[in-house]
């Protein structure tokens, strides 16, 4: 699975219908590990503990073509 640390992120308190059930959620935009196969940034959806810049995350499923990333141990 991939890795990296937050670049930044925000929370959605109002979405689009199709996501309206599941606010509020985390998103945020995350620079991959050089070590990734295809190192840059990428934006995902946080699960778990809300994440601040900085911090470290890992990817932990997808879903629908979403990445799902939480905060590392």
């Amino acid at each position: 699975m991939r890795s990296g640390v937050v670049y930044t992120e925000t929370v959605i308190y109002s979405a689009a219908e199709a996501f309206a059930s599941e606010v509020p959620f985390q998103t945020a935009i995350v620079t991959l590990d050089e070590t990734t196969a295809t190192p840059g940034r990428l934006t995902c959806r946080i699960t778990g503990d809300r994440v601040a810049i900085g911090d470290r995350v890992v990817e932990v499923e997808t879903r629908d073509g979403v990445p799902f990333f939480r905060k590392a141990l």
